[in-house]
């Protein structure tokens, strides 16, 4: 009897502190959902929704390694740096060009090595007009970004046409130094118009895996959504050099 007593002691312990960490859960996502519901912010082009952008805030629970202020662009060591994009739905590889766009680069490898977007899932991909495939949202919302954010436009292309391969910074509408954690890949040639900030920050192309892109825009939008991608694609890692 003594025995099953503590048995039973122990299963109601271990099944509040399940409990515990349900609520927690569950209150961890209400502050997204009412972070996303309040400061989505998006880019018209041509009459159709193109690019989501990330908040000014941070949404990502901090880890102690990821920086509150943007990184020094003078991390960005003003050279090529080789990137190893592992994903759920094939493996990318990446140069980006710290000469080109020092801000961004030294951003996206400060959050890289900082583990930022190990487990996040790319939740846009755009199919008519431009043709991108969106990451770097730890919520996979569209909202979601660090606790800082970064400008004006870099290296953004004259004629405002981004060819295949390009990786580019995501941003609002208008405004040049709403830059965060959001990127995008594009996959086709794509003609994205400037505004009143310029065009988009290119900091660096598909080296290799475009395969695996056209793969995932040949797959199209999930039933019942408006831009998430039928293949799920998950950035499992992220290894830079």
């Amino acid at each position: 009897m003594g025995s099953s007593k503590r048995e039973r002691e122990y299963a109601r312990k271990r099944h509040e502190r399940w409990l515990e960490h349900q609520a927690a859960a569950r209150a961890r996502r209400r502050r997204l959902l009412v972070i996303a519901a309040s400061v989505v912010g998006v880019l018209v082009l041509g009459g159709a929704v193109a690019l989501a952008l990330q908040t000014t805030g941070g949404s990502q629970e901090a880890d102690g390694t990821t920086p509150s202020t943007a990184p020094d662009p003078a991390l960005a060591e003003d050279r090529a740096w080789e990137v190893d994009l592992t994903t759920t739905a094939g493996d990318l590889a990446l140069e980006l060009d710290g000469a080109a766009a020092p801000q961004a680069v030294a951003s996206f490898v400060t959050l890289a090595q900082a583990g930022y977007f190990d487990d996040t899932t790319c939740h846009r991909l755009t199919v008519e007009g431009i043709y991108v495939l969106q990451c770097g949202d730890p919520t996979a919302t569209g909202s979601g970004g660090p606790d800082y954010t970064f400008g004006p436009v870099e290296n953004a292309p004259a004629d405002d046409v981004y060819p295949a391969g390009t990786v580019a910074m995501a941003r609002l509408g208008n405004d040049g130094s709403s830059m965060g954690s959001q990127f995008f890949l594009v996959y086709a040639d794509s003609t994205i118009p400037s505004d009143n900030a310029g065009g988009y920050t290119v900091f660096g192309e598909v080296t290799e895996g475009m395969d695996v892109l056209r793969s995932v825009a040949e797959a199209g939008i999930a039933e019942g959504s408006q831009q998430t991608p039928a293949t799920e694609v998950t950035i499992e890692g992220v290894e830079t050099q």
